[in-house]
């Protein structure tokens, strides 16, 4: 009992601090929404231009990144190779505040991708170590929560932090000079997260499954592509469905804080707490729901436990993030993001922990990282463009980006629901006859 009380602290110590490294890597991810303005005021960028910055700078090397960074985290220590990515993205949001152009904070974007590209597929492959698979659903869920408390505090602190730094002016800072507002949020935010990276390395790496398996790139690989081709309308469809529930995702969340200042009128500072305390609460709250939903089908019997959960998600989000986007008024508006949240959040816990339930150990990371590959690359790298391209290309009106939102929404979760219709059979059936091995 002693053993088993120890062994449960110790995971869910794990769970806390792995929690709190992927809310800083949404913090900096994420800070950049609320800069919108001051960026396109001192670089002279367009929507689209600014979109790059968010999606495809961050995502190009986040994506291809992921999988060789994966292969070492299913041979070598999980632990150092999550601290040292956590400082490279720390180190990195930092550097952006010394940009001086497009091209400069466009390459120090991209070297926070590669930093954080570290963390979420060893991160997967260790709690599938620590949890048993009952309990796994909700250990995930809590890590995956923190995406919406780092959106929410990037949010909060960023309307803050750049408001009161365009009322002084920006800030002086020795050896640097005088720093526009955006630059020192991006200097304030990316400093603490070099503890976090030292938090990381007071972990304990878990026993993995003992399996028979060959430890070289090739072996690796021979591996990965071998069960992906022995099973590939699981994946197709896994990968397929949350990268329309990660396309919508991005695209709202990415300019969510300027479609509140350009269509209704909000102050910087007060929607970004506002959209800060909504995305925290809701979005935090339905990744948990998500991940405990799914854990409550699979005890039921439901071996599609988690893409069921995910399905029901989608059907829910669909008329409530179209209602959200383009309703006239701005308190309605600002109350209907908190149901949205709370369902464009709902699915992920799931997307992840269905990897681990239907994959062999020796390959889960490697699994995570393609899945974060296709989900990244188009819901990070094409998301936050695809709206903007409408706003700027189609709709021809920065007064009508709610309705450049709206038009991705209902494509990406109308395409989501078809496609984790179709997976829930197939899915079952892989997860029943593994449970069976």
């Amino acid at each position: 009992m002693r053993d088993d009380e120890i062994s449960t602290g110790r995971a869910w110590y794990t769970v806390s601090i792995l929690t709190l490294a992927y809310l800083f890597s949404f913090i900096d991810r994420q800070i950049l929404s609320l800069m919108v303005g001051p960026i396109q005021r001192d670089l002279q960028l367009s929507d689209t231009q600014f979109s790059l910055l968010h999606g495809l700078a961050f995502a190009v090397f986040y994506t291809f990144m992921g999988i060789p960074i994966a292969r070492l985290a299913d041979a070598r220590s999980r632990r150092l190779l999550m601290a040292t990515g956590v400082a490279i993205w720390s180190l990195a949001t930092a550097l952006c505040g010394m940009a001086r152009s497009f091209a400069q904070l466009f390459l120090a974007r991209v070297a926070v991708g590669v930093g954080e590209a570290a963390l979420s597929p060893a991160a997967y492959s260790l709690l599938a170590d620590l949890f048993p698979r009952e309990r796994l659903g909700r250990a995930i869920g809590v890590y995956s929560s923190g995406v919406f408390m780092g959106i929410g505090l990037s949010f909060v602190v960023g309307g803050v932090l750049v408001a009161g730094l365009e009322a002084a002016g920006g800030l002086t800072v020795p050896l640097l000079g005088t720093l526009k507002s955006w630059q020192a949020t991006f200097l304030i935010v990316g400093s603490p997260g070099l503890l976090v990276a030292l938090l990381i390395l007071t972990l304990r790496e878990p026993s993995r499954p003992m399996v028979s398996r060959d430890a070289s790139d090739t072996g690796q690989r021979a591996a990965l592509l071998g069960w992906l081709r022995a099973h590939p309308g699981v994946y197709l469809a896994h990968f397929a469905g949350f990268a329309m529930l990660t396309l919508l995702f991005n695209a709202i969340l990415a300019w969510a804080p300027e479609y509140f200042i350009r269509v209704h009128g909000i102050g910087r500072a007060d929607i970004g707490l506002q959209l800060g305390i909504i995305t925290a609460i809701c979005g935090g709250l339905g990744i948990i729901a998500g991940g405990l939903f799914s854990d409550y089908l699979a005890t039921r019997g439901d071996l599609a436990a988690p893409m069921r959960a995910a399905l029901f998600a989608a059907i829910l989000l669909t008329p409530v993030s179209l209602a959200a986007l383009l309703i006239d008024n701005a308190a309605l508006a600002r109350w209907l993001f908190a149901p949205l949240l709370f369902l464009v959040s709902f699915p992920f816990g799931p997307a992840a922990s269905a990897l681990q339930l239907v994959t062999p150990a020796h390959i889960r990371a490697q699994i995570s990282a393609v899945y974060l590959f296709v989900v990244n690359l188009t819901g990070i790298g094409f998301g936050p463009t695809a709206a903007a391209l409408l706003t700027d290309y189609v709709y021809r009106d920065p007064a009508k980006l709610h309705w450049s939102m709206a038009t991705i929404t209902a494509l990406g979760s109308v395409l989501a629901i078809l496609i984790l219709t179709l997976s829930l059979r197939p899915y079952a059936q892989l997860h029943r006859k593994l449970s069976a091995a």
